[in-house]
């Protein structure tokens, strides 16, 4: 069986800000239908925090669900107790997404092989932040600038890749 390509999907700010108060500091339906569509039909990969914020398993996805608590349980919903635990109940899927938050994220940049980034060109008051992108671990090959008609944000999304 081939290894899941295990990808994040992040949105962040010119400062990698990604949340604030659990929540999305931003309005970008744009992006929301760019993360649908990149999504739909494969695993995604969150923390318990992120889930609650989502409110609700995402539709037409397996949803692995990040969480130190070995009671929490919601319908729709697989637990694990560990991010490898996450990765490796992902295993056979094609590509599984990693959707967040911050220490979901920083726990497994090591495991991750794409990203796929939503760079927002403005600053938001975030107490929650994405790690830094290291240049010598990863390689930037596709961009697309866009402009958000309904939020008049402008905003690229950008396709990185692990250098082997």
């Amino acid at each position: 069986m081939p290894l899941t390509r295990i990808t994040f999907v992040v949105a962040m700010d010119r400062n990698r800000g990604i949340g604030k108060a659990n929540q999305l500091p931003w309005r970008l339906p744009e992006d929301l239908a760019h993360f649908k569509r990149t999504t739909i039909g494969h695993t995604l990969i969150m923390g318990r925090k992120t889930f609650d914020s989502i409110g609700k398993p995402l539709p037409n996805r397996r949803n692995i669900v990040v969480t130190r608590d070995p009671s929490w349980r919601h319908a729709g919903v697989e637990t694990a107790n560990s991010p490898q635990q996450a990765c490796a109940l992902a295993q056979g899927a094609a590509e599984a997404f990693i959707i967040g938050g911050a220490e979901l994220f920083t726990q497994t940049l090591a495991l991750a092989d794409r990203m796929v980034v939503t760079e927002i060109h403005a600053e938001f008051d975030c107490d929650t932040f994405f790690p830094e992108i290291d240049s010598d671990q990863w390689k930037e090959i596709e961009r697309q600038d866009y402009h958000s008609a309904t939020s008049g944000l402008a905003f690229a999304i950008v396709i990185y890749e692990r250098i082997r």
